[in-house]
């Protein structure tokens, strides 16, 4: 997910996205410790999402 894209949702959306997010990156490790993913960089995708869903989260926070 883009910056741009991010900075388009709403604090609620954010929060719900960061949720779904970190459940999927769990099942991802989880899977991948039972057998090799096709796509291993797909971890590293989205940490850098959650990051950068968390960081404007964050921002927002200080703004208010």
């Amino acid at each position: 997910m883009k910056s741009e894209e991010v900075k388009g949702l709403s604090t609620k959306e954010l929060s719900e996205r960061v949720d779904a997010e970190i459940a999927s990156l769990v099942q991802l490790k989880i899977n991948h410790s039972i057998s090799p993913l096709d796509n291993p960089s797909r971890i590293k995708q989205l940490r850098r999402s959650i990051a950068r869903l968390k960081t404007e989260l964050h921002q927002r926070a200080i703004a208010n």
